[in-house]
């Protein structure tokens, strides 16, 4: 009797497919949990009982998401019943766990629908309530002959386990939201960074003509009106290309390709220094930059990085340090590596701001009209890091100094 009504009230054979895509989200995500086997198997050693099951239970449906079949029951995940043919709809109703010892001793089911219908004589369904408060369905147990399972322990057991699959079915959730959140994240900072990266890379030709331009209307003998509109624009395109190319170094390390060295054995370090000397002193002709170089061994290394840290360190020091005072470039190289230091006259960098000079996108407190990105500095401190040496930064009220130091190879 009790497989033929089966037969009758479910398909076993039922495809995942056919139900909504909650539905199926709802059964994967059961069978996901790897301790519901055990619970179920434990819950047939420890009551006796030949069936146990996790059920989903909405306002329309019962369906099977977990078994564990020892007595033939035939019902098998996915497998429907007709919802008002079970008891688990009752309890989604009233909120409240059904426990039966014997069918045929108790005042009220003795004449219930359903155990006349499925022929079990034990049952006990305690509800699975989600941290939200809702209903997802049934843990379960049924079997034709009777048990005593209406007792504490066995009733604490059901509850903790149906809590434990509530708290699974929950985190699953909010791991599948964070997952989804972050993939979308990722997306879009890929495609900020690729665009980032392609509008960096067009803008540098245009940049570089004007700066070429600029360079060129400055060679040209002319009145001081059109030398300080060549000075202004020069200036400007200088700014311009420096942060272009940190923009573009920024999305590379962030696309993976990261900073990307081409060394040298013997790289003409001191001629690097003294170009990116000549052109910033074009553009800060009014300050004062004192030289030291001493370059006794080779430096192995890719110049055209070193050059760019120096052109941003050294950019720094005079945008940033006191004007009536000298900026002091001091390089030297030995068997050791090699050592490069910028120091400048001004205030002291607190504490809490030069902690964090050498994060992207962190500028500190800046005075007008010297606002960059707040790239620079990560950057040089990324290329310094990639030839495995190091750039730090010692700030006093005398003044502030930023030395690289590169190891010999």
């Amino acid at each position: 009797m009790l497989l033929d009504c089966l037969t009758i009230l479910s398909n076993t054979n039922i495809r995942l497919e056919n139900f909504s895509p909650q539905i199926q989200a709802d059964i994967k995500a059961v069978n996901a949990i790897s301790v519901v086997p055990s619970i179920l198997e434990v819950i047939c050693r420890s009551t006796g009982m030949g069936f146990s099951a996790i059920a989903r239970v909405t306002d329309e449906k019962w369906i099977c998401c977990a078994v564990r079949d020892e007595i033939e029951f035939g019902l098998d995940i996915g497998g429907e019943l007709v919802l008002e043919s079970t008891i688990c709809h009752e309890i989604r109703q009233s909120g409240v766990g059904v426990v039966i010892d014997h069918v045929q001793l108790d005042e009220y089911f003795c004449n219930h629908h359903t155990p006349a219908m499925y022929g079990f004589q034990s049952y006990i369904s305690i509800p699975i309530i989600r941290k939200n408060g809702e209903f997802f369905g049934t843990l379960c147990a049924i079997d034709p002959r009777p048990h005593i399972v209406n007792t504490p322990e066995t009733i604490g057991m059901f509850k903790l386990f149906a809590e434990l699959i509530a708290f699974h079915l929950d985190s699953m959730d909010k791991l599948a939201l964070s997952e989804k959140k972050l993939k979308e994240e990722r997306e879009t900072a890929e495609l900020r960074e690729q665009f980032i990266a392609i509008l960096g890379h067009d803008l540098l030709n245009p940049v570089g003509a004007v700066l070429n331009v600029a360079q060129l209307l400055l060679r040209i003998p002319g009145d001081e009106r059109v030398k300080r509109m060549a000075n202004i624009v020069q200036d400007s395109a200088y700014r311009m290309k420096g942060l272009i190319e940190n923009i573009l170094d920024f999305a590379r390390g962030r696309l993976g390709e990261g900073i990307v060295l081409n060394r040298k054995d013997d790289e003409a370090v001191e001629d690097l220094l003294s170009k990116i000397l000549t052109e910033l002193r074009i553009i800060w002709p009014d300050r004062a930059i004192e030289t030291y170089f001493n370059f006794s061994v080779p430096v192995n290394c890719d110049g055209r990085r070193i050059a760019q840290l120096f052109s941003n360190i050294l950019g720094n020091a005079l945008s940033h340090g006191k004007k009536d005072v000298p900026v002091i470039v001091e390089a030297f190289s030995d068997t050791k590596g090699l050592t490069l230091s910028v120091t400048n006259g001004g205030n002291k960098i607190p504490d809490a701001v030069r902690e964090r000079l050498f994060q992207p996108f962190y500028r500190g407190e800046v005075e007008p009209h010297k606002e960059g990105l707040g790239l620079g500095l990560y950057i040089s401190s990324e290329i310094a890091r990639a030839h495995g040496g190091t750039l730090k930064v010692k700030s006093t009220d005398a003044g502030t100094c930023f030395t690289l130091w590169l190891p010999a190879c």
